[in-house]
C-alpha cells in the first residue's frame, strides 16, 4: 500500500506579503523609496530625542538673522522658532494623519466596493451613484468645504480625506471584484457553502491586494500632498503646532528673502511624497515579476 504524500501547505497571506516584502531589495527604485519613508518614519518617532529646540520657542535674537547658523542648522522662521525643529516635530503631523486617514478611506472603500462588485444589480447602482456625486466635485473644493464645516484639526482632515478618498477606492475595488468573482476558486467556495462575507473577504479580497497596496502606497503621497496643500490655505493643524504646509505658508511673503524658510519644509514635503510614489514602483515592479 503506497504511503500518501504529505501535502504541502500554502503559505499564509503575511508569510507571502514578507516575502514579497524581502523581494523589495532586488528594486533599485523601491529601495529609495522605502529609505526615504523609513527615514521620515525614523525621524517623527524620534523627533523628541533629535530635536534640537522647541518647535514653538522663539528667539528673539535671531530675527535680525535668520540665515542658517551653527545653533540653527536651517535658519529660524519670520517668528524666531528653529526650522529644523519644526520640520522634525511637523514629520509627526503628516506620518500620523496620513496613515489613519488611508487606513479608513480603505476599509471603507473596500467593504462598499466589494458589495457593489460582488452583488451587482441595485446595490451596484445605489453605491455608485452616490460616489459619482461625490466625484463629480473638485477634490480641493471639497477639501475646503469640509473643513471650514468643520474646523481645522487634525481628526477633521482625517474625515475629510476619508470622505473624499474612500469613493475613489470603491471603485478601484468595483471593478477588480467584477473579474475577480467569475474565477474558479469563488465558485469553489459557493458550491462549498461559503457565505456571501467569507468570499469577499478571504477570496476576492487578499487577490486583489496587490495592485491595492500600490494604490494606498500612491494614495499616501496624494494624502501627504493634501494635507500640505491644506496647511498652505490655513485649514491645517491649528497654529502653533508645526505643519509644512503651514510653515510654508508663514513665510511665503518672506520667500524673496529668505527662501529657506519655505524652501526646507517644501523639500520635505516632496521627499515624502517621491518616497511613496518610488515605493510604489518598486512594488509594482515586483508583483509584475511573480
Amino acid at each position: 500500500m503506497t504511503a500518501l504524500a504529505p501535502s504541502r501547505q500554502r503559505p499564509g497571506l503575511l508569510a507571502r506579503s514578507w516575502s514579497r516584502i524581502k523581494l523589495l531589495k532586488e528594486s533599485p527604485v523601491g529601495m529609495v523609496g522605502a529609505f526615504l519613508v523609513i527615514f521620515w518614519i525614523a525621524v517623527a518617532i524620534l523627533a523628541p530625542l533629535i530635536s534640537p529646540h522647541d518647535p514653538n520657542e522663539s528667539n528673539m535674537d535671531a530675527l535680525a538673522d535668520p540665515s542658517p547658523s551653527a545653533v540653527n542648522w536651517l535658519g529660524t522662521d519670520n517668528q524666531g522658532r528653529d526650522i529644523l525643529s519644526r520640520i522634525i516635530w511637523g514629520s509627526r503631523t503628516v506620518l500620523a494623519v496620513a496613515p489613519v486617514a488611508v487606513l479608513v478611506a480603505y476599509a471603507i472603500g473596500c467593504f462598499f466596493g466589494l458589495l457593489a462588485g460582488y452583488y451587482r444589480g441595485w446595490v451596484d447602482q445605489v453605491i455608485n451613484r452616490i460616489a459619482d456625486i461625490i466625484l463629480s466635485f473638485p477634490a480641493i473644493v471639497l477639501y475646503i468645504i469640509v473643513i471650514m464645516r468643520l474646523g481645522p484639526s487634525a481628526f477633521n482632515i482625517v474625515m475629510a480625506v476619508v470622505f473624499i478618498a474612500s469613493p475613489q477606492i470603491t471603485r478601484i475595488v468595483r471593478g477588480m471584484t467584477l473579474e475577480l468573482r467569475e474565477h474558479d476558486y469563488v465558485s469553489a467556495a459557493k458550491m462549498r457553502g461559503e457565505s456571501a462575507l467569507y468570499i469577499m473577504l478571504a477570496e476576492i479580497l487578499p487577490n486583489a491586494r496587490g495592485p491595492l497596496i500600490v494604490d494606498a502606497c500612491l494614495r499616501m503621497g496624494y494624502t501627504t500632498i493634501t494635507i500640505g496643500v491644506l496647511g498652505f490655505l490655513g485649514l491645517g493643524l491649528p497654529p502653533p503646532d508645526p505643519d509644512w504646509g503651514g510653515m510654508v505658508k508663514d513665510t511665503y511673503a518672506m520667500m524673496t528673502v529668505y527662501p529657506m524658510m519655505s524652501l526646507f519644509p517644501a523639500l520635505s514635503i516632496s521627499s515624502l511624497v517621491v518616497g511613496f510614489s518610488l515605493l510604489a514602483d518598486g512594488i509594482r515592479e515586483i508583483s509584475l515579476r511573480d
